[in-house]
């Protein structure tokens, strides 16, 4: 039974991105109250066996970017308890699924629905028998990454290791169509509704689509085959989501899933096609506790991405600011590549914009391929050289990074590794630390200069 009573939809996002922004306008727009969840006002309280939520919601739409978190088990539990006290779109447990790709495959699989073959085993000899076997490039994928951090391309003389650093990785068949450039196709479902369809053609460089990364993206509305289109469907009713970016490459035999994100941006969406999906997101959650919304406002709405900062924002501060991880000047890390992880001393340089690796250290852990060339400008001197960049994946202390590093001959140094704004931005460096105390200084380090070519 629908009401015209105002439904209050709660958005539970902890960071703040363009998309939560413009889901909590579209709620408002629509004449229904948004209250943004976020460590400034979310209270969960258990009194005499009676739990309340503050601020108090009708429906709560999931947010959280579990495959960026550096606390996924915490924020899924987060996400756990508030399904427990209020409907919830994108639950746990979907969310869950959706983020871990292998577990994405499985639920795919069990509903027949075409995927890419792929391999994950925990021993990595049973990988790479795989991948000479197949003698062809494969895609190698860390089994929960975002924004195509954790993938790379590799071929049969190369070794892989059943782990990046902490997280699980397997083999998925490459998937490319000889004479055309590489391209996938990303479906916006929100219910069982379509809200548009984009082409994502990979950058210069590089074979990757992702919008996050440089990919152009054009409307595929008019060329995507219904077919298509009912495959996103069906994916996107066994993860079990509300709403979806469903990822699809057309292979030989037909179009297979790579993905169903949870999360999926809407930039590179509204670039391509004119419409964004937070207005149907924000009448789902609406009509989900029986609100009711105008299907012509919806549409209207779509046609602007609003992703001004909301009014439901929280202007509480926290009573403490939560303070950064502090790190030493000279730190360990552990980098990992395609090959396997191993530790080594970095030093910390807040001048520099980009964390850079040694050659010899980057070819021991498989890191790369290459990317693209960057110029870095000596400290020193005037001159610019130029460094070829690579996908590295780093630990610091409980926390990983994958980053995209300037590889370099740093022999002559004393330390291997060099972190980087890229990194530091998470830490306080506090230069009396450092691992080893008994380390000297190096001379002329050398600052990226930014310009890529």
């Amino acid at each position: 039974m629908t009401t015209s009573t105002p439904v209050t939809v709660g958005v539970l996002s902890l960071h703040n991105s363009k998309e939560t922004k413009a889901i909590c306008n579209a709620i408002e727009a629509l004449g229904h109250e948004p209250a943004w969840l976020r460590r400034e006002n979310l209270v969960i309280d258990v009194t005499d066996g009676d739990m309340t939520l503050q601020p108090d919601v009708d429906v709560v739409v999931n947010r959280l970017l579990l495959s960026k978190s550096t606390e996924p088990c915490e924020e899924l539990g987060l996400a756990r308890t508030l399904a427990h006290l209020r409907p919830t779109l994108n639950g746990p447990a979907a969310t869950l699924t959706a983020v871990h790709k292998v577990a994405t495959a499985a639920a795919l699989v069990e509903a027949d629905v075409p995927v890419p073959d792929a391999l994950m085993a925990l021993e990595s000899e049973r990988l790479n028998a795989w991948l000479t076997a197949g003698d062809t490039e494969a895609v190698y994928k860390t089994a929960i990454g975002t924004n195509g951090g954790g993938t790379w391309k590799v071929g049969p003389g190369e070794r892989v290791n059943a782990r990046v650093g902490n997280r699980y990785a397997f083999l998925q068949s490459l998937i490319e169509r000889e004479g055309e450039r590489a391209r996938d196709l990303r479906v916006y479902i929100v219910g069982d509704q379509i809200v548009g369809s984009m082409f994502r053609y990979a950058p210069d460089n590089d074979w990757r689509t992702n919008v996050a990364l440089g990919g152009d993206v054009a409307d595929a509305s008019d060329e995507v085959p219904e077919s298509a289109l009912d495959i996103a469907r069906r994916a996107t009713d066994a993860v079990g989501l509300d709403y979806a970016g469903v990822d699809l490459v057309e292979s030989d035999d037909g179009w297979l899933v790579l993905e169903v994100n949870p999360t999926a941006g809407f930039k590179g969406l509204y670039e391509a096609t004119g419409r964004s999906p937070a207005p149907y997101i924000a009448a789902h959650a609406i009509e989900s506790a029986g609100g009711t919304v105008d299907a012509d406002r919806v549409a209207e709405l779509a046609t602007v991405l609003d992703d001004s900062v909301p009014t439901c924002r929280p202007s509480t501060a926290p009573t403490s600011a939560p303070e950064r991880e502090t790190i030493g000047y000279i730190e360990e890390v552990i980098v990992s590549g395609t090959s396997g992880s191993t530790a080594a001393l970095a030093k910390s340089d807040t001048g520099a914009t980009r964390t850079s690796i040694d050659t010899g250290l980057a070819a021991d852990i498989g890191a790369g391929p290459i990317k693209s060339i960057t110029k870095v400008k000596s400290g020193s001197q005037k001159v610019s050289k130029s460094r070829p960049v690579i996908d590295l994946v780093v630990a610091v202390g409980g926390s990983r990074h994958t980053v995209t590093a300037s590889v370099e001959d740093r022999s002559h140094m004393q330390y291997p590794v060099l972190l980087g704004r890229d990194i530091l931005q998470h830490y306080r460096v506090d230069v009396s630390r450092r691992t080893d105390a008994d380390g000297e200084d190096e001379d002329n380090e050398e600052e990226e200069a930014g310009a890529e070519e």
